[in-house]
């Protein structure tokens, strides 16, 4: 019997789906900023969301999209006026959070378990959990498809897109909190711990064969979408961890890529003709008589 014929199982596999097609469209812009582990920082302090979630018998979901949206412009806000270092920010942000979670958890009593907010749970995933990662997924694609021409430019260079009049300040905070939203979106369907490959490594891919903006993001999004598929489908039936599964399987296709690109490359120089040897100058060059 097909396992994809359980709802559960249709569930995992459209949940990943959208986080694998969403977390590199986010994703090309930290990396573009040289910011690719703050997607590790934001998961972490969305964990601690997930702690005051289980302690308030509240939805853990909603309430690590909120802590983590307000991690994200906190973090921002340090990063633009404070002398702060941006590694220290982030340092702080990912000591912090996984602590509060850790310590909120177990000052709830409840013996929640963190592993599936962690390293994700997709066959679990609910009619309720479903409805919020679609809607949070087309919100996430709106404003990194819809907003590229801006935030590209931001990426590329802040002072110029204050010169060209661009509302900075307002374009760093949308992208912040996107990237909080796209943490929490993957939550149960990759983990807080592993969403931040779909985010990075897809793109790393990517621009090993590619070099426009443009063409780069699509790639990403069509390796990180083939990784969440992939990674489900390779899970049911052997039952291995599905969230570990697709980044593997990132991580797999990445290896491939970059060993084919540089043999490629060794093949080509190999069958370019030998530059012929430099010849001595006419006689007459030099100044001597023939």
């Amino acid at each position: 019997m097909n396992i994809f014929a359980f709802q559960f199982m249709q569930y995992a596999l459209l949940g990943t789906a959208i986080t694998g097609l969403t977390a590199p469209a986010l994703g090309i812009y930290l990396v573009q900023r040289r910011l690719s582990l703050i997607g590790d920082g934001i998961g972490h302090v969305a964990l601690t969301g997930v702690g005051i979630g289980v302690l308030m018998h509240r939805s853990p979901v909603l309430l690590a999209t909120i802590v983590a949206a307000l991690g994200a412009i906190a973090v921002e806000i340090i990063r633009e006026r404070s002398r702060t270092s941006g590694d220290i920010a982030l340092a702080i942000l990912f000591y912090g959070g996984i602590s509060g979670g850790v310590f909120l958890v177990a000052l709830s009593r409840t013996g929640g378990n963190l592993s599936s907010y962690l390293f994700g749970s997709p066959l679990t995933i609910s009619n309720a959990d479903m409805v919020t990662i679609v809607v949070l997924g087309i919100a996430i694609l709106a404003v990194t498809l819809g907003l590229r021409p801006w935030l590209f430019a931001v990426c590329q260079d802040e002072e110029y897109a204050k010169v060209a009049g661009l509302p900075v300040r307002t374009l760093n905070v949308v992208m912040a909190v996107t990237t909080a939203v796209t943490v929490t979106t993957a939550m149960r369907s990759i983990g807080l711990l592993l969403v931040s490959a779909l985010m990075v490594v897809p793109v790393a891919t990517a621009q090993l064969v590619t070099r426009g903006f443009g063409t780069t993001m699509a790639l990403a999004m069509g390796l990180g979408l083939a990784s969440g598929v992939t990674g489900i489908v390779i899970s049911g039936p052997s039952d291995t961890a599905p969230g570990a599964t697709v980044v593997l399987f990132a991580i797999g296709l990445f290896l491939v890529v970059a060993l084919g690109s540089a043999a490629l490359r060794s093949w080509r120089r190999r069958s370019l003709p030998a530059a012929p040897a430099a010849s001595d100058p006419p006689d007459v060059l030099l100044g001597v008589e023939p």
